[in-house]
């Protein structure tokens, strides 16, 4: 049996000497199987992969790949799923936020069974305005996409050989690798923790990525924004029909002596933001399409360490 630890690395050179101890006391020095970690790093300009270098001649279970650039957390751990050798993963982020002793509980689940197993939060220690956001997020998804998504979400997941072989034949771009993991349907648990305040750096997930993470979440997994178009035509078009009715029978009935130039306007303008928004929504299923038609890959690997045998 073996585990493999999946880490996606972005400007984390101060968390890996700590979070590399706190894997090997609290997971490593406690297990009789055999492990590897896979720490890729994702186009990071700072010197995380030096650090990296360093852990990987300390412990030749560690295997580091370097990306050529920033391809984005999804395309970071799915190199790294692609890349391990492990009889089941586990995903887990660089920046302390979650407890290493959850590992246990997750490896247990899946020698029980389960194909996947999620660490849900059951709390989070941090800002208001952060957890606001990511539980808006979450139910989001929740009414829109994916009704088996957590409450409170999750960013920590094992998944097995099976689930791993699925998500790197599905090829998928400009997608939630979390989206597809609940969208594959194999055989799911749960353990839950409570998520930490980051103690040291400062988080690289900025509200661009916030906001591409809610749209690739929405075009990958639901037919929300199609819907949301077709509501929104139907109310204007059955609103100015309404309204022309009403307006022709004022006119005819001498209640209008002039035409209001105001309310005219109003209604072209917002009829010309109804086709905007609608060509806008097009536009970005048409993007995804032709994105998904080039074929390139979702990751570039610069440079690997292969780990010694």
């Amino acid at each position: 049996m073996k585990v493999s630890i999946v880490i996606p690395v972005y400007y984390n050179e101060g968390n890996l000497n700590p979070l590399y101890d706190d894997i090997r006391e609290k997971f490593i020095e406690k297990i009789d199987y055999e492990y590897e970690i896979v720490m890729v790093d994702d186009g990071s300009r700072d010197d995380s992969y030096a650090v990296m270098q360093g852990l990987a001649e300390r412990d030749r279970h560690i295997k580091i790949i370097r990306l050529s650039r920033n391809f984005g957390s999804h395309a970071a751990i799915l190199c790294g799923l692609s890349n391990c050798t492990g009889d089941c993963a586990v995903v887990k982020a660089a920046d302390l936020q979650e407890p290493t002793e959850i590992l246990h509980e997750m490896v247990e689940s899946w020698r029980k069974g389960n194909n996947v197993v999620l660490a849900v939060r059951n709390g989070r220690d941090e800002g208001r305005q952060q957890t606001l956001f990511a539980n808006l997020y979450y139910e989001m998804v929740r009414k829109t996409s994916l009704p088996s998504m957590p409450k409170t979400g999750f960013d920590v997941y094992l998944v097995d050989r099976k689930v791993i072989n699925v998500l790197t034949a599905l090829d998928e771009k400009n997608s939630a690798l979390t989206g597809q993991i609940l969208w594959s349907g194999f055989k799911t648990d749960y353990v839950y923790y409570t998520r930490l305040a980051r103690e040291i750096g400062s988080s690289k997930w900025t509200l661009r990525k916030k906001i591409r993470l809610v749209a690739d979440t929405l075009f990958s997994f639901s037919t929300f924004p199609i819907k949301a178009v077709l509501v929104i035509g139907a109310v204007s078009f059955f609103g100015s029909l309404i309204w022309a009715v009403l307006v022709l029978i004022f006119k005819l009935s001498g209640l209008i002596e002039v035409n209001g130039w105001t309310t005219l306007f109003m209604f072209n303008l917002f009829s010309f933001g109804v086709i905007m928004l609608t060509l806008g929504i097009l536009g970005e299923y048409l993007w995804r399409t032709f994105d998904a038609s080039r074929s390139r890959p979702p990751y570039i690997i610069e440079n690997e360490n292969e780990m010694e045998r």
